[in-house]
């Protein structure tokens, strides 16, 4: 998949080092988001790591949890599904042709995120702090 479409917009996440509290990761607070690791994988060819940059990430992106969007500097993407329980936040969408899952801790807002499509997978890790 490296270099045939970059990553959307709600494949970004965040690395801030801003003290949070428990009940910040719970929903209930829009986040700010960047992601600081990628991985880039094809069906039998493994995976690239590299930098989110390396496939189109933007840099930050804010979960709008009120509004169930991720809103990043290009667009925006729906969020179509969220499931919480004690541990995590599971947000789920699509965006140009991609199928897109979050995983946000809620204790302490660290986030994986997975965008597919049937020629592979990007995998961003990342964090998350409240605005």
């Amino acid at each position: 998949m490296k270099n045939i479409m970059h990553l959307p917009l709600a494949a970004s996440i965040l690395a801030f080092g801003a003290t949070a509290t428990a009940g910040d990761f719970d929903g209930s607070k829009a986040l700010i988001c960047a992601p600081v690791e990628a991985m880039d994988c094809i069906s039998g060819g493994g995976c690239e790591k590299g930098i989110p940059d390396d496939v189109g990430a933007p840099a930050f992106m804010r979960i709008d949890f009120a509004r169930k969007t991720i809103v990043g500097p290009k667009r925006s993407s729906p969020i179509h599904a969220m499931e919480k329980d004690p541990q995590q936040i599971l947000l789920q969408g699509t965006e140009l042709g991609l199928a897109w899952s979050m995983a946000l801790d809620t204790a302490n807002g660290k986030m994986v995120t997975t965008f597919s499509s049937r020629d592979g997978a990007y995998v961003l890790f990342g964090s998350c702090t409240p605005l």
